[in-house]
């Protein structure tokens, strides 16, 4: 997924391709998540004030336990997304850099740690050649939601016998008693 910058014309360069499933299998790997079928992208680079700028979009269909009742959990994920690839040598003197590389005393200023915020959505890249698969990687890892339910009216699990309450009811007691006040309900007032 490499793209070398004089493929890039005045016009911009448009390109779409597809990333097979071990490929996103690979980038998936330890998020608890599994992709379901390849991932056809498309995406559209522009030469922009010394650097690239990058215009993609991609639905991603993967599948996951649902997190209420374990279900397997099937989503589409559409991602849209514009990253400024900023050459090193064009970076390197926006940073404080010398032209040995040893860093200028310029202080972090009211960034607050190692890049300003309206940095946040600018990559480096070696300038002569781009690597799309490691923004793509990102950006998919980005689109993953924290908890995935198989449906939004997931009922879930029993918390007694463990059913999966969206197929049939248990028909245990659901009713919470707090066992530190689970003596008084044998409890008897007089009057």
């Amino acid at each position: 997924m490499l793209v070398k910058i004089e493929e890039i014309r005045d016009e911009g360069l448009q390109v779409e391709r597809q990333v097979g499933l071990e490929q996103l299998g690979e980038a998936l790997e330890g998020s608890g998540f599994r992709a379901t079928e390849p991932l056809a992208y498309s995406a559209r680079l522009r030469k922009v004030s010394g650097g690239v700028l990058l215009e993609a979009r991609f639905t991603s269909r993967v599948s996951t336990p649902c997190k209420r009742c374990l279900a397997e959990a099937t989503l589409e994920l559409p991602v849209s997304f514009a990253i400024n690839l900023v050459p090193e040598s064009l970076a390197r003197g926006e940073a404080g850099l010398d032209e040995d590389g040893a860093e200028l005393d310029k202080g972090l200023g009211e960034s607050g740690g190692s890049f300003a915020m309206e940095d946040a959505d600018e990559e480096l890249f070696d300038g002569k050649v781009i690597d799309l698969a490691p923004i793509l990687r990102e950006q998919l890892l980005l689109a993953l939601p924290m908890n995935a339910l198989c449906r939004e009216d997931c009922r879930g699990l029993c918390m007694k016998c463990g059913q999966n309450l969206n197929e049939s009811q248990c028909g245990c007691d659901t009713r919470f008693v707090d066992p530190r006040f689970a003596v008084l309900k044998n409890f008897k007032l007089q009057s």
